[in-house]
């Protein structure tokens, strides 16, 4: 179940964005569809990597965890 700023952001994400890590340790991987940042998320197996929708405005959201 996503909130409405969450709605907002999948319906108009222009990309996604995989991170993982904390502070100076955090890692960012920019992805075209959602399925590259869950795939790239998933090839860790710990589901700590947390993607996000991304718009064209610069608004993000936090969408699940992989």
């Amino acid at each position: 179940m996503t909130n409405p700023h969450e709605t907002f952001c999948l319906a108009t994400a222009t990309h996604f964005v995989a991170v993982r890590g904390r502070g100076q340790q955090r890692t960012r991987k920019d992805c075209a569809t959602m399925d590259d940042a869950k795939a790239y998320g998933a090839a860790y197996g710990d589901k700590r990597t947390m993607v996000y929708a991304v718009n064209a405005l610069g608004n993000s959201a936090h969408i699940c965890n992989v």
